[in-house]
Order: structure tokens, then sequence, then C-alpha cells
């Protein structure tokens, strides 16, 4: 008896490092975020601008690993910045995280760690994402994003698609399709990083949370490549 009370009370006094840890682990993502989007922004090859200034959120899923992927299981973490505001037409707000799974993943960026980068095009691919656990391709419609300064002559035909999805690898970025694969809030992490219970449809559509510390340079990343929303519609 006398060794399971001291069990338990080794336990619970390890229960704050535990949590603790998660909350830096959840920060960590959100500070490699930032770096991906930087480089997303800064090279050639990128994230088209003109796009990034169409798009109500951006997710970015930043070194998912093929080693992690095992069917069922949770592929990549991240996090969801979002304009704040009416149709999410403000500045840039507060980031919710977010979780990666299923789907033929791991066929598509072989051994390799691989960054991905969600635009989300419209209001009604922000509500479903909010709400619930989608499918991309199924709950959502998805494509693979044009890349380039000069890659989006077609515009319209991509501003059909709720959510437009690149990948890097290698410093590469193309666009990549991750049909049947499921986005969904990392509510776990959200906790984490807020100190209480907090949905993603709280974060995101002003609940007066301060964004954590972390994320001041990813949120103002965001505001200084793309200060306005240039497409209302």
């Amino acid at each position: 008896m006398r060794r399971w009370i001291l069990l338990m009370g080794a336990m619970l006094a390890l229960a704050p490092l535990a949590v603790a840890a998660d909350g830096d682990k959840a920060r960590d993502r959100i500070l490699e975020s930032d770096t991906v989007m930087e480089e997303a922004l800064h090279v050639p090859e990128g994230v088209p601008k003109d796009l990034l200034d169409k798009a109500r959120c951006v997710i970015v899923m930043p070194s998912v690993l093929k080693a992690a992927f095992v069917l069922g299981a949770s592929y990549g973490r991240g996090t969801m910045v979002c304009r704040t505001g009416k149709d999410f037409s403000g500045p840039w707000g507060a980031p919710a995280m977010y979780a990666l799974e299923g789907g033929s993943i791991g066929f598509q960026i072989g051994g390799q760690a691989t960054d991905f980068i969600f635009l989300v095009m419209n209001n009604h691919g922000v509500e479903s994402l909010l709400h619930s656990k989608v499918k991309l391709g199924a709950d959502v419609s998805a494509a693979a994003g044009p890349v380039g300064r000069t890659a989006t002559a077609d515009t319209d035909a991509y501003m059909r698609s709720q959510i437009l999805s690149y990948s890097r690898s290698r410093g590469v970025f193309a666009g990549v399709s991750l049909a049947g694969s499921t986005l969904r809030p990392d509510n776990g992490a959200n906790r984490e990083i807020y100190g209480r219970q907090a949905s993603a449809t709280e974060i995101i559509q002003g609940a007066e949370l301060t964004p954590p510390v972390a994320a001041r340079g990813l949120i103002a990343r965001l505001q200084e490549a793309s200060p306005a929303l240039k497409n209302n519609s």
C-alpha cells in the first residue's frame, strides 16, 4: 500500500511536467510553421502572393515524416491562422492547432521530412474546418496549388477549390493533391497553448484569447505579406 501511495505521488508530481512538455511541443510547431511560411513567401517557386491575398486562412504542417505513418494514426500537426472579422476579411488573428491524418500522403512524400501548407480560399471552407473533421476532396473541394509568381494565370479555376495544398521536400515547393486525407482541430494542443479548453471556433471567431508569444512572428509575417483580403466573394 505504501509503495502504491508513493507511486501515485510520483505520478502526480510529474504530471505538470508532462503538460509543460506538451505545451512546449505545440509552441515549437508554431515556431516551425513560421519558418516554413517565411521560406514559402521568399522563394520564386513558393506560394503565390496573389493567392495568399485571396485566402481566408493558412494551415502549416511542418516536418511531416513518413516514419510516423500508421493507418489511422496522426500524420502531422501544425497550426491554422485565419483573418479576423466579418467574412474573415480583417487582420490575421490567433492560431488554432490542427492535425493532418490518413490518406495516401506517405506514398507521395517518400522518406523525407515534408512540410505542408494549405490555403483555405473561401468562407465555407473555413466554416467546415472549424466545426468538424473534414476529408479533403469529399467534405471540402481541394486541389494541388500552383507555385511561382507567374503560375496563377488561371486563378479562377483554382478559386473553385476551397483548399489549395502545397508540399515542400528538400527545399522544393510543389502543389500536391492530398485527397482522402483529413484535417481536424487538435483540441489537446489548443488547451496546452491557451491554458484552458478552447475550441477552434472560439479561437478563430473572436474569442478574447491572447495569441501565444510563439505565434507573434507567424501572425506578423502573414500580416506583412498580405495585410488585406483582396477577394471577398
